[in-house]
């Protein structure tokens, strides 16, 4: 494995450590398209029942469920894109030990 493809496992571990940190302050960016339509839906519904008069309970608990979904995810992202840097380390590990035990030298 070449350095190359190391270093595009860390600009895509970066890009998943950004993501769950806008998923903690809040933002919803980082959010798939499942979980924009279930955060649209959540905030429609409460503020309709807001405007009504009533509680908009069921539409808060939906949000922070929505958003620590989205977190979950973002987190076992993040953890696979750790394993496959690590399993690419150890293969270019594997690769160098064995090129220079087949050396003369």
């Amino acid at each position: 494995m070449s350095n190359s493809e190391i270093r595009r496992m860390d600009r895509e571990i970066r890009k998943a450590a950004v993501k769950l940190a806008a998923v903690k302050r809040g933002e919803s960016w980082p959010l798939n398209g499942a979980e924009r339509r279930a955060m649209a839906r959540a905030l429609a519904g409460g503020s309709y029942r807001i405007v009504r008069g009533k509680s908009a309970a069921r539409a808060e608990r939906q949000i922070e469920t929505t958003e620590s979904n989205a977190e979950m995810r973002l987190t076992a992202e993040l953890a696979a894109l750790h394993g496959e840097k690590q399993r690419l380390i150890t293969e270019a590990a594997r690769e160098k030990a064995a090129k220079k035990r087949s050396g003369w030298f």
